[in-house]
């Protein structure tokens, strides 16, 4: 029912937004059938997958920091050097994390035969501080929800290990929401540590903030508070959290975590830019765009290398038709979403003199499912401008287009602030969440035919933006 709800209402809010008429056509004959010819061209085309197979096989995790990011970053230049693109290495300064022995044992539980433990199945949360190198070992107090720790209180937290047993809803997530559920269970990681910290915890684990049932771990950033100390943080699989919750309402349970990650000095990273000229607005920019580095578990596919190879493939097919944008088509392959944002800030500062001149910024980070349209995040009254866009979009299951207040990702959310018309693709969320930030992010959980879909939306969408003969509002 929920499902039925969401399609009848974007069905209702699509039409009613292009039944308002638009008094000067925003796209040319020639451009909607350039846009046609790029579409088709982008539905055939393994450009994307071949940089994406690069990206993850030969390369592989890309953290921010790590020789493999710079390894990546100065890849993604050559190819855009090779299709005769201007290529600016911007150098940002990143945090370099770099993760160490993660382990954990169940050393006391009830009914245990003597002289064993049980393994449990963890990683470092990204940023977090290290145990001691001869671990820790404490006893474990479990909390649903942030409400229940403060209900539990300090006596009972003090000196402890908690475990925020808090359950991804993989019901939102089937039904289409895999975003929502995402959200409610990823303040757990973020703000867990200093939670448990505040009420004298020695140590948090967190249940896994995404929906496999694997026996997989999520890894992702976590924030200090300033004001509380920092406490060792880890991520459990869904299934170690249930094992901990059901043996801790059996009796006492104690645990040993050993976590040796390590905080170096800020490292030099780049974000690639690289420019495809316009021939008659070259001072005006579309960015297309997606962030280069990924966590250091898997290998970086779905998050992100897809977007960044999407993005790489715009000009690619652009050059390959010989057909030439009015404005200047911007790929930028952002450094650092992951654990610091200093990629999509740092262009943002150095670019703050130009905003008036960026036309518009496209972002994609939330893997390569299938599209189903587009998001806007700009004035509502801008959609009926899009209309010729969705219209090619629709021939291949994508036209949907929805407005979405507050920004559509994360490296271009800076310039969305700052007034940018800001887009992203719409994507079939409900299995996303398996795989995102754990050991599966590989290369062979993207779908070819849903990537090429993918690109082509990028490439359509990118092109369509350049061509515009009115302005978007802002």
């Amino acid at each position: 029912m929920n499902v039925l709800r969401f399609f009848i209402s974007c069905f209702i809010f699509t039409t009613f937004v292009f039944a308002q008429q638009v008094s000067t056509p925003s796209l040319s004959t020639l451009s909607v059938e350039n846009m046609r010819k790029i579409q088709s061209a982008a539905l055939e085309s393994d450009y994307a997958l071949v940089q994406t197979r690069y990206l993850t096989n030969n390369i592989g995790p890309r953290l921010s920091g790590s020789p493999q990011y710079n390894r990546a970053a100065e890849y993604v230049a050559e190819e855009m050097r090779k299709l005769g693109l201007t290529v600016t290495m911007q150098k940002v300064k990143v945090p370099h994390w770099v993760r160490g022995i993660e382990t954990g044992e169940i050393v006391e539980f009830s009914g245990m035969a003597p002289g064993t433990t049980q393994k449990v199945v963890l990683t470092a949360l990204g940023g977090s501080v290290a145990t001691p190198d001869s671990g820790l070992t404490g006893e474990v107090i479990v909390a649903e929800n942030f409400a229940e720790l403060e209900r539990l209180g300090k006596q009972a937290v003090a000196g402890k290990i908690v475990l925020f047993n808090y359950k991804f809803d993989r019901e939102l997530a089937a039904a289409g929401f895999g975003g929502d559920a995402y959200r409610q269970a990823v303040a757990y990681r973020s703000s867990g540590a200093s939670a448990a910290a505040r009420l004298g915890a020695v140590a948090v684990l967190v249940r896994s903030a995404g929906g496999s049932q694997n026996r997989l771990t999520h890894t992702g950033a976590l924030r200090y508070a300033p004001d509380v100390q920092k406490i060792p943080a880890a991520a459990v699989s869904s299934e170690d959290a249930d094992l901990i919750s059901h043996l801790a309402g059996e009796g006492k349970v104690r645990i040993k975590l050993t976590l040796t990650p390590k905080t170096l000095p800020d490292a030099d990273a780049y974000n690639v830019i690289a420019d495809l000229k316009g021939s008659e607005k070259p001072e005006e920019v579309v960015i297309v765009s997606g962030h280069l580095d990924s966590w250091d578990l898997g290998t970086g596919a779905l998050d992100d290398a897809v977007g960044v190879a999407a993005a790489m493939q715009v000009p690619y097919l652009l050059k390959k038709l010989g057909i030439t944008p009015k404005r200047t088509i911007r790929v930028i392959a952002y450094a650092n979403e992951e654990n610091g944002l200093a990629g999509g800030n740092g262009y943002a500062e150095a670019e703050k003199n130009n905003i008036v001149r960026h036309f518009a910024a496209i972002e994609s980070d939330l893997g390569a499912s299938n599209t189903l349209g587009f998001l806007f995040s700009g004035k509502e009254q801008a959609i009926p401008l899009f209309q010729p866009i969705s219209e090619v979009l629709s021939g291949q299951g994508a036209g949907i287009v929805r407005w979405q207040a507050g920004g559509v990702g994360a490296d271009i959310g800076p310039l969305t602030s700052l007034g940018v018309p800001s887009f992203a693709p719409l994507f079939d969320t409900r299995t996303y969440f398996n795989y995102h930030h754990t050991t599966a992010d590989t290369f062979d959980k993207v779908e070819p035919r849903n990537l090429a879909k993918l690109g082509s939306l990028m490439a359509v969408l990118a092109y369509g933006l350049a061509e515009m003969k009115v302005e978007i509002p802002r």
